[in-house]
Formats: structure tokens, C-alpha cells, sequence
């Protein structure tokens, strides 16, 4: 069992799984902040219209949706924010470790 949990600091799995956890875990919440409470903020603020996710600029005849693409980063950067205090809090950072040289 020892050199089980070794291998798996070593390469540095501990730290990718719970990020992976955490960031599915933590994907609804964002996504429903964004498109719930961010979204209509900054379609009033920026135009009459109710969202930004369907604010868009016509080119030729296509529309552009850069409203969407916006709320897309938004969404990613809020779950970005999220994981990396998280990992940060419960000190995950420090459970990974280097495989020793002298071994």
C-alpha cells in the first residue's frame, strides 16, 4: 500500500483528481450564477436587452454572438477563481511530492 500512495504523489494524481472533482462539482453553481444573476446585470447595464448571452453584432448576414463568447469567459474565469482557493484552502498544493533522486 506504501509504494501505491507513493506512485500516485509522485506523478502528481492527487492534485489533478481533486481539481477535476472539485471544478464537476462546482460547474452547475457557476454556470447558474453566470446565466442567472450575471447575465441580466450586464444586459441592463450595457443595452435594453434582458441578457448578454444574446447580445450580438450583424455582420453581413450573420450575427455575431459576442454576448455568449463573453458569458463563456466569465463562466470560466468565476471556475478558475473557485478551484484555485479551494486547492488553496484545504492546502491540496502540498500533497504532491517530487519523486526523491536518491531513491
Amino acid at each position: 500500500m506504501k509504494g501505491f500512495v507513493n506512485f500516485i504523489r509522485e506523478r502528481g494524481v492527487v492534485g489533478f483528481a481533486v481539481a477535476f472533482i472539485v471544478g464537476g462539482a462546482v460547474t452547475k453553481l457557476v454556470a447558474s450564477l453566470v446565466t442567472d444573476i450575471v447575465n441580466p446585470i450586464l444586459g441592463v447595464l450595457l443595452s435594453k436587452t434582458r441578457s448578454l448571452e444574446t447580445m450580438y453584432f450583424k455582420l453581413g448576414q450573420n450575427k455575431i454572438l459576442w454576448g455568449h463568447f463573453v458569458s463563456s469567459c466569465i463562466d470560466f474565469l468565476i471556475l478558475a477563481f473557485v478551484v484555485y482557493f479551494v486547492v488553496k484552502a484545504l492546502r491540496l498544493e502540498r500533497i504532491d511530492r517530487k519523486k526523491d533522486p536518491d531513491k
